[in-house]
């Protein structure tokens, strides 16, 4: 097992949660702008007002006891409601916070080294990866390393902070990908090419709204080119996502915009500059690579069985919790567990299980013994069911999956069941045996809830997304299912899997099975116009939408946000002696902060920064300090570089660096519920005051 070399908490940014709140608790700050501030936390709202979701980004899915512990405590001392829920994306939720509460919540979390920051919004969301990392007999090398890294990189990085849309990444440590790279916004596989060892990089792939399959965008790269590989393509996201199509925003949307040949060739362009500013880095995640065995795949998510690691001696247990829900005692048991048995760790699936690392053989019947009075255990067959909160708390949600996951089963063949309660698939339907999604149909007069169906879904190398189905009244898929699956276990061939099953039989075959249960006649609607544990017709409320696709953004903060990812690239070509692509990162600095200060006030966004500072004195006449020194930084920055020696760039960056300070305390001043704080240069801070225009007086700046 690989230990985390960095910390994830800051408790600076928590405190100034907590002041925001604060604030907009007094009325100064409006509902959009703290839901910003709120999901930059991880604190996500809930279709039950007054309470919130607090989301615990856990990378790679690792817990120590003391974690667990604290998780517990948490959800005791500031929950109403008595479980966590294990996510797909191997995070955990605490659901029924108070709002006033949070704060306290991300404290306790802290204090254990846990982390809530980018778990929701507009950002790089948790790293996910094989569960088996580190341990499986398979691997080329423990990606833990490279994931650890890559969310060093990553987090609180400019360029992460107000993406078009969300950006989700797995890593898998061989060729067989467990992790489910194919559907990934960018997924990392460890492969073995021409006798040497390094990365394939995927991107490009998303479930929800449009499946589509990742592209394979490096077939192979060095270990010392992950870092700037994976920059690239979150800035071609950045730079070319739609920003204002929530529903097109999602970078598999520029595979079709561009095309798999252009996307790969703006990526190209962006690696380029990428690669030029990382250059002479040495300080890239290493591993310690090896062939790997060709013993069995353990599949996506965990091991359904006691699996043997390459350590020997040790071994996997995995560990069932019944569509990922976790009460308090259970959590201080598996805790206690760990302590027990000596164990440093316990990691969540993709599967909403638990899995126990670095068993002792001898120890496997004990430990499950000390978990079977808290209702854990071993994985059963049919028991492989995942399933989203749906409409028991997410806005989003239009189906009660909660209620009908634990109806569902996987039969003998133990086929995995994937149920959300909504289109946006956190269940992951698309790449389940048998995967289904709530939506609501009317007919007869009547809205009668359904599920889509998906079949012979496979996330892995080798598999595909899952073949879209009929949709099914919801009070008949149960039977669906059952027939599904009585049909695979009489007709399937030995070792057929699900996956190749499905595209022997075909979809006809499918629909022919379930043709009568999609029918509904006027007589059956009334009958069906029920969802599960529903005591009145079904309907499907109005929240005025979730939140999963992040806040509203205000230009003026991306603009600033992209200024300081410019400024990180600027100080590396300065350092490297590359003088003239400094100066144009430094042009585009001014270029970035200019055009939002001008838009921000209602004017023009001219590229030529002369004429962008002759716009702000027109829009600006009182602030001819910004415009003049804006006009006299193009003056500058439009010599050629052979003129700069190095002091004449100091000079003129800590002039470019200072002129960036005064527009953000302009912003600041104009528009008192911004906080710039994280997109300013080192050493300076713009205090946002949160109060009333009426009474708003000059923001303070302050070099620290």
């Amino acid at each position: 097992m690989t230990e985390p070399v960095f910390d994830l908490v800051d408790q600076d940014e928590i405190e100034r949660y907590a002041d925001a709140l604060r604030t907009y608790q007094d009325g100064a700050i409006d509902a959009d702008r703290f839901t910003a501030t709120r999901l930059q936390q991880g604190v996500y709202g809930q279709r039950q007002e007054g309470v919130n979701m607090v989301r615990i980004k856990i990378p790679g899915g690792r817990l120590t006891a003391e974690q667990l512990q604290a998780i517990a405590a948490a959800l005791e001392t500031y929950a109403r409601h008595d479980v966590v829920h294990i996510t797909t994306r191997q995070d955990i939720q605490m659901h029924y916070v108070p709002l006033e509460d949070t704060p306290a919540v991300l404290r306790d979390l802290a204090r254990a080294g846990l982390t809530t920051r980018e778990a929701c919004g507009n950002t790089i969301r948790n790293v996910t990866a094989c569960p088996l990392a580190g341990i499986c007999p398979r691997e080329h090398v423990d990606v833990t390393r490279h994931l650890d890294g890559a969310v060093q990189h990553f987090l609180r990085n400019p360029l992460n902070q107000q993406l078009p849309r969300k950006f989700k990444i797995s890593f898998s440590a061989c060729e067989a990908d467990c992790a489910q790279g194919l559907m990934h916004d960018m997924g990392i596989v460890a492969v073995r090419h021409d006798g040497r060892f390094g990365f394939k990089v995927m991107a490009g792939g998303g479930l929800g709204h449009k499946p589509h399959h990742a592209i394979v965008v490096e077939p192979f790269i060095e270990e010392r080119e992950l870092i700037p590989v994976m920059e690239a393509i979150v800035a071609l996201h950045n730079r070319y996502s739609d920003r204002t199509k929530r529903a097109k925003s999602r970078i598999k949307f520029l595979v079709d915009r561009f095309g798999p040949e252009g996307f790969i060739e703006k990526y190209r362009e962006e690696l380029a500059r990428t690669k030029a500013a990382h250059e002479g880095r040495q300080d890239y995640p290493r591993g310690e690579w090896a062939e790997g065995t060709n013993g069995a795949v353990p599949g996506a998510g965990a091991p359904r069985q006691v699996f043997a690691q390459k350590q020997p001696g040790l071994v996997v247990v995995p560990v069932a919790v019944p569509i990922g829900n976790l009460n308090a005692a259970q959590l201080r048991g598996v805790a206690q567990a760990l302590t027990n048995f000596g164990l440093t760790e316990a990691r969540t699936t993709q599967d909403q299980n638990l899995m126990l690392p670095n068993v002792r053989k001898e120890d496997v019947a004990k430990i499950y013994a000390e978990l079977a009075p808290l209702k854990l255990g071993k994985p059963q067959a049919g028991d492989n069911v995942v399933a989203c909160p749906g409409t028991s708390t997410c806005r989003l949600g239009i189906t009660s999956s909660t209620i009908l996951g634990p109806k569902l089963d996987g039969g003998p063949d133990d086929l995995r069941i994937r149920v959300s309660g909504c289109h946006n698939g956190c269940a992951q339907p698309e790449t389940g045996d048998i995967g289904i999604y709530g939506e609501g149909k009317r007919l007869h007069g009547k809205l009668i809830p359904h599920y889509q169906t998906y079949f012979g879904g496979n996330g892995m190398a080798g598999g595909g997304l899952a073949i879209k189905g009929p949709s099914i009244p919801v009070a008949r898929i149960e039977t669906a299912v059952a027939r599904v699956k009585q049909a695979f276990t009489q007709t399937h061939r030995a070792g057929e899997t699900f996956f190749e099953w499905t595209r022997r039989q075909g979809m006809d075959y499918i629909n022919g099975l379930l043709a009568d249960l999609t029918e509904v006649k006027p007589e059956d609607a009334l009958q069906l116009a029920r969802d599960h544990g529903d005591q009145g017709d079904f309907r499907v409320l109005q929240l005025g939408g979730g939140e999963c696709a992040g806040a509203s953004q205000v230009k003026i903060g991306s603009s600033f946000f992209d200024a300081a990812h410019e400024r990180a690239y600027r100080d590396a070509f300065k350092f490297q002696r590359k003088y003239a692509e400094a100066l144009a990162c430094a042009e585009q600095i001014a270029r970035l902060v200019g055009q939002g200060l001008s838009q921000l006030v209602g004017g023009q966004a001219p590229a030529v920064l002369a004429e962008l500072a002759q716009e702000i004195a027109r829009v600006l006449p009182r602030e001819t300090h910004l415009s003049t020194e804006l006009a006299r930084l193009a003056q500058e920055l439009a010599r050629p570089a052979a003129e700069f020696g190095e002091a004449d760039l100091v000079r003129l960056f800590a002039d470019l660096d200072r002129w960036t300070v005064e527009v953000a305390r302009f912003c600041v001043g104009f528009d008192r519920q911004l906080d710039l704080t994280e997109a300013l240069p080192r050493g300076f801070e713009v205090k946002p005051v949160h109060v009333h225009r009426k009474t708003a007086q000059p923001a303070a700046v302050a070099a620290s």
